[in-house]
């Protein structure tokens, strides 16, 4: 018979699951940051946006007109 607080699977001892809260593990916490990685690729993270528009700047200066 194994003691208090643990059981017998195959052949081995282990200990009872702990009742309470889980800890998080490695994967799950990988994914959580995946998944708001992800949502600030797609949808931002409400970047500030000008009011006043930007007027077009040409790349090439213009040659004078005589």
């Amino acid at each position: 018979m194994p003691p208090q607080g643990y059981h017998v699977v195959r052949s081995h001892i282990r200990r009872n699951p702990r009742p309470g809260a889980k800890k998080m593990s490695g994967w799950m916490i990988a994914a959580l940051i995946a998944g708001v990685w992800l949502w600030g690729q797609v949808f931002g993270f409400g970047e500030a946006k000008s009011d006043e528009p930007s007027s077009p700047k040409p790349s090439v200066s213009a040659p004078a007109a005589p």
